[in-house]
């Protein structure tokens, strides 16, 4: 494959990195990625199992990485149906440990690509970041009437290894540092939903797209999430345009495609349904599946006896959803008790 354009004019790159490779190395370093791949695992089998000679464990990952000798374990692969059935990969604790530590030389330095409107998987920033945006933006009523909708069919095994390789080429020199990247890569199809690593490849494969954008079509209300991403304009053919362009852009430099449901519709009379919100200029009301299942979650909980301690403890995920949303009404009628949610 030949050299690939798919920078931004508006884009000032930075001074490609070396000297990465003995970081990641460091048994300091792959000490913090241990205690960071167990944090809310330690009861894994695999967990307990390499416990049991962590210092040995630790060593033996470490020489691999020095001797350029570490490859891939096996994926076990499996699938989930909540809230849509997807394929999911899991690597053995050794493996999450490597993706931890080049993580923690490697965050700062790919979190540096990103624009501030991509959310996903990032510190400090997630569905709440994207939530108080969003609705801040809102209130410029006269430039966010239309909304364009779109998301990536199959996004995370359509990711083609050639340009995200050449994409991480962009800010990385280090010849070790990138032979152990294009190892993982290459060791599954696509790039495989369950990763630590995939979370950020993701990003980094969008993230000259979302400077395109940004800089070189000037779009001023732009938010992405994953592949889910929301366009506002005042101007309802400017938007039909962009998605034309758009279109072209992800099929000839990223080989993506969109899925058929794209969208351009009036914010007002629709609402944009994203990140398990539907927004509205005036109000915010709660995904109706969402909904769904906390009307469930609490006809089950009202069956049984419990304290006030105990259902609030039980609801505490649901009423995460609440809090940022126009919900009082909705809460009185699925709880009926205002203690419980401090209305």
């Amino acid at each position: 494959m030949g050299t690939l354009r798919i920078e931004s004019k508006g884009f000032k790159e930075m001074k490609r990195i070396g000297n990465l490779y003995d970081k990641v190395c460091r048994l300091d370093n792959l000490y913090l990625a241990y205690d960071k791949a167990r944090k809310g695992k330690a009861r894994q089998y695999g967990v307990r199992l390499f416990e049991k000679d962590v210092e040995g464990n630790i060593l033996q990952i470490h020489d691999e990485l020095a001797n350029g000798a570490y490859r891939t374990s096996e994926y076990k692969v499996f699938t989930i149906h909540d809230p849509k059935e997807r394929e999911i990969s899991s690597l053995p604790f050794r493996d999450r440990i490597v993706h931890h530590a080049i993580m923690n030389v490697m965050e700062p330095i790919w979190t540096s690509v990103f624009i501030r409107q991509t959310y996903s998987c990032i510190k400090g920033r997630g569905i709440h970041d994207v939530l108080n945006h969003l609705k801040r933006d809102l209130k410029d009523v006269e430039n966010t009437r239309y909304c364009l909708k779109i998301d990536i069919r199959k996004f995370y095994p359509s990711i083609d290894h050639d340009i995200l390789k050449s994409i991480i080429r962009k800010k990385i020199k280090d010849a070790r540092l990138l032979k152990l990247l294009d190892e993982i890569i290459d060791s599954a199809p696509g790039v495989p939903i369950g990763n630590y690593l995939s979370q950020f490849f993701a990003n980094l494969y969008l993230s000259y797209f979302d400077h395109w954008l940004k800089e070189d079509h000037k779009v001023k209300y732009y938010y992405r999430y994953a592949d889910d991403m929301v366009i506002l304009s005042g101007n309802k053919s400017y938007l039909h345009g962009l998605l034309v362009e758009i279109n072209h852009y992800l099929a000839t430099r990223l080989n993506l495609q969109l899925k058929g449901n794209y969208q351009v519709f009036p914010v007002m009379s629709r609402g944009i349904d994203f990140v398990g919100y539907k927004f509205y200029h005036t109000h915010i009301l709660m995904r109706k599946s969402i909904k769904k299942r906390l009307c469930r979650k609490a006809a089950r909980l009202n069956k049984k006896d419990l304290t006030e301690k105990e259902y609030r403890v039980r609801i505490a995920p649901w009423l995460g959803w609440t809090r940022h949303c126009n919900s009082c009404h909705l809460l009185k009628t699925v709880i009926g008790n205002e203690k419980v949610f401090g209305f």
